[in-house]
């Protein structure tokens, strides 16, 4: 691991939310890596103590704050407690999320209500919470981690497209209201990548089906998308990208 004190970013404070597995977890181990001091939400505590101890065990600096980002109260603590211990909140990596699978026949409304909650509203919430503090420190930045899914719909799916088309024009409006600000805002759609998002549908074909598809040869790895948000993050403060998709090679799909 880089030395947290010659890192690109060295010095800097990053919140991670979904931290405990797939492309939160990279995301927060590359941070680590590339020098900042890290802040780990998300709601299974075992799994961030476990990554705490990792990052610590490479020379980073690390901190778990378990929560759920679907509760407004914990995503505002989540951010208060970066704060208090780490002394700021330079980066804020929106990477909380949960897919489902269901149709409008016989729809299952609390199904899309959760899914909604989570990746709308949960990125809302800390957005919410971590801006102020941006503007006090006088920069910041904020990747929303969405999915290619937000740009077009699905039969059996319109719940999970229809949050991350949401969490993108969100994003891209925050980006419009503080690039003014020196608040770079981006949003990051990757495709296929190995994560555990479909362990938890509901439905066991889809659920079948999810797995297989992030599972495939040649799909993203999360230290990819990790690796990316490093990247963004390390541009020049006058450069923001302001959105960028990461997808397998194989994918050609436009």
């Amino acid at each position: 691991m880089t030395s947290p004190n010659h890192g690109p970013l060295a010095g800097k404070v990053a919140l991670v939310t979904g931290a405990s597995s797939g492309i939160g977890e990279a995301a927060a181990l590359c941070l680590a890596q590339a020098g900042a001091s890290v802040a780990l939400s998300a709601r299974r505590a075992d799994r961030l103590a476990g990554l705490v101890a990792a990052i610590e065990a490479a020379g980073g600096k690390a901190l778990a704050i378990p929560g759920d980002m679907m509760i407004e109260d914990d995503a505002k603590r989540a951010v208060e407690e970066t704060v208090t211990a780490l002394g700021a909140i330079d980066i804020l990596i929106n990477s909380a999320g949960v897919m489902q699978a269901g149709g409008i026949e016989n729809c299952d409304t609390d199904l899309y209500r959760r899914v909604i909650d989570i990746n709308l509203m949960g990125t809302v919430y800390t957005c919410a919470a971590a801006v102020p503090h941006m503007l006090k420190q006088g920069e910041g930045d904020i990747i929303t981690i969405s999915s290619l899914a937000g740009r077009k719909g699905g039969p059996m799916t319109s719940a999970y497209s229809a949050s991350k088309h949401a969490a993108n024009s969100f994003t891209d409006g925050i980006r419009q209201e503080l690039g003014g600000k020196n608040i770079r805002v981006t949003t990051l759609m990757p495709g296929a990548t190995e994560t555990e998002v479909g362990d938890n549908i509901v439905d066991p074909n889809w659920r079948t089906a999810i797995k297989a598809h992030v599972g495939k040869e040649g799909a993203v790895k999360p230290r990819d998308i990790g690796e990316a948000i490093v990247f963004i993050l390390s541009m020049p403060r006058r450069t923001n990208i302001s959105e960028i998709t990461v997808r397998p090679t194989t994918d050609t799909s436009a």
